[in-house]
């Protein structure tokens, strides 16, 4: 990018010390029931030019550090004592007008929630645009708009030109967390906190979107602290590392060493929660067997209508597969891929136009109300984006209850409220918390909230959309721990829609891997993630990021990740 690099209010940072440094900080929130400790103690420095990772469970204080840094804390907390210091300066100490020069200029922040980050009604050129010119205030719209385009080129977004008039439900999620990470970018800051920044990123866009992070650390000694559950992007970016727990840091160290030799016992159960399918690729080679099939999509078309001038964008143009009942196939694919679309399709939410999707030997198709009403009893989804899928003016006791209200009226209150209790039970989360809402929970516990409230009515066939994608590596383990169990125990079948490859070889007995909206191959999980017989798919392995800092390295020197052409 092309911005100005002498600030009047910037010195040149040689080896004076670090860029920031949170000094014991100690934070206090309000809640109706008491003063509660969110962060005590928390101690981290990013020096120049270095990306510091910060790993942990949901609600270990992750976000509420980066919260701090950024001064845009929740109004019920409080800073109880400690320092942040950027440049020597405590920026506990500075006042509104004094963080609004630093915040988006100086220090970025790159948030997890992209679909409440971006607003609905303003497109995302002007978003973007108008980060730029709140710093550049001189600056006209035209250059303001080259600055935009630019950006977006940069994070791998496919004729900016056009898809920068578009609003953010017109984008998938992994193309509004990369809107997300432009604006970000746009000013050219000296410090980027990144708060899970490629989670709802597919692996090619992934690596580019970390490529561009590295190469402006690089070019320009921009400092990174990267928080993030993926401990693959972990060893591929981080220079060191910061564990949290429960509010605590519980250990700082060299990546290599780190990952080498984990000190502290929390550090380890993190590093061993990383899926680790098994080596010997026949092991999981599936059957072939005469069962009928729970889900089968035969030349599946789904096309968006633009406007009466200008033709449809076919997003699913002529798929056809089957999920054999009790199976699980994986589904993965670069965003705009078309996977998210196919499984919107199945329960409805996406337009069928032509093709025909049969579930449990029901075309779904040209169904009556009461028709369609009587097959959503045999299937559930969980949905990518948790914080808009569930209902922000209902506790998550009423969310996982709606469905049974639903599909089982034959249950009794008591029933219902036991079969919640088991559900949040089964997805980690205590029974005590049925009466929170949803923006009193992280992400990654408003996603396992999903989970739990897709298996309610104990569907025969669940669509699992990116089921995993905001969750740490532990809760993760857990969860498909849980959903390997139920599935078992069970026997639903599923449809799971993944970027984590990783995850779709653990999980998947089969595996169909989509490019521009058509099934480019498909086959047993192992064979094709490990032995791929296309080049895209190639691209989509080779991209995907390992857990394993001295192989990420080898891997970056040898060039073998394949770049992404949007």
């Amino acid at each position: 990018m092309t911005h100005e690099t002498n600030r009047p209010d910037q010195d040149v940072q040689g080896d004076a010390g670090p860029l920031l440094s949170v000094r014991d900080l100690t934070l206090d929130i309000s809640t109706p029931h008491g003063t509660a400790r969110i962060l005590e103690a928390v101690s981290l420095q990013v020096h120049p030019g270095e990306i510091v990772g910060v790993v942990g469970e949901s609600g270990s204080g992750k976000s509420m550090t980066a919260l701090s840094v950024m001064r845009i804390l929740p109004t019920t907390a409080r800073i109880a004592s400690g320092g942040i210091d950027f440049e020597g300066v405590d920026l506990a100490t500075l006042s509104a007008r004094q963080m609004r020069t630093i915040r988006g200029r100086r220090i970025a922040m790159v948030f997890q929630d992209h679909m409440t980050t971006l607003d609905p009604v303003i497109s995302i050129g002007a978003q973007i645009e108008e980060a730029y010119r709140l710093h550049h205030r001189s600056a006209s719209r035209a250059e303001a708009r080259a600055q935009m385009l630019e950006v977006l080129t940069q994070v791998g977004v496919p004729d900016p030109e056009e898809r920068s008039k578009q609003y953010p439900h017109q984008w998938s999620g992994g193309m509004r967390q990369r809107a997300v990470i432009a604006m970000a970018l746009i000013n050219d800051p000296d410090l980027i906190i990144a708060d899970e920044p490629t989670t709802a990123l597919d692996v090619t866009i992934q690596a580019e979107i970390l490529a561009v992070l590295r190469e402006l650390r690089d070019r320009r000694g921009l400092s990174i602290l990267l928080i993030t559950h993926d401990m693959g992007v972990i060893a591929d970016m981080a220079d060191r590392i910061v564990v949290m727990k429960q509010g605590k840091v519980v250990e700082t160290g060299e990546v290599h060493a780190l990952f080498a030799s984990p000190e502290h016992p929390y550090t380890r159960t993190l590093l061993d929660a990383v899926p680790q399918p098994g080596d010997d690729p026949a092991a999981s080679t599936a059957e072939e067997t005469s069962q009928p099939a729970a889900l089968e999509v035969k030349d599946l078309v789904v096309q968006y209508r633009r406007s009466w001038r200008r033709q449809g964008v076919r997003a699913v143009d002529g798929v056809s597969f089957t999920v054999p009942s009790g199976s699980v196939v994986g589904l993965v694919g670069e965003s705009g891929s078309g996977k998210s679309t196919i499984g919107k399709a199945v329960v409805g939410l996406a337009p069928i136009t032509a093709g025909s999707v049969l579930v449990e030997g029901t075309d779904l198709r040209g169904l009556d109300r009461a028709a369609a009403r009587t097959a959503r009893r045999s299937y559930g989804m969980v949905f990518q984006d948790p914080a808009s899928s569930l209902n922000p003016r209902m506790t998550i006791g009423q969310c996982i209850t709606e469905p049974l209200l639903a599909h089982r009226r034959d249950l009794s209150a008591a029933a219902r409220r036991e079969r919640v209790t088991e559900l949040l039970e089964q997805v980690e989360l205590p029974a005590a918390w049925i009466t929170r809402f949803p923006h009193e929970l992280s992400g990654g516990q408003r996603q396992r909230v999903g989970i739990a409230r897709a298996l309610a009515p104990e569907p025969e066939l669940l669509i699992a959309d990116e089921p995993t994608s905001a969750l740490d590596v532990s809760v993760q383990a857990a969860v498909l721990e849980v959903f390997q169990d139920l599935q078992q125990r069970l026997g639903f079948s599923c449809l799971f829609i993944s970027h984590d490859l990783a995850v779709v070889e653990l999980v998947s007995e089969s595996v169909i891997v989509l490019q521009g909206g058509r099934i480019v191959e498909q086959g047993d999980a192992r064979t094709v993630l490990r032995t791929p017989q296309t080049e895209y798919t190639r691209r989509l392995v080779d991209a995907a990021p390992i857990p394993d800092p001295a192989r990420q390295r080898d891997r970056q020197l040898t060039g073998t990740t394949a770049p992404h052409t949007p």
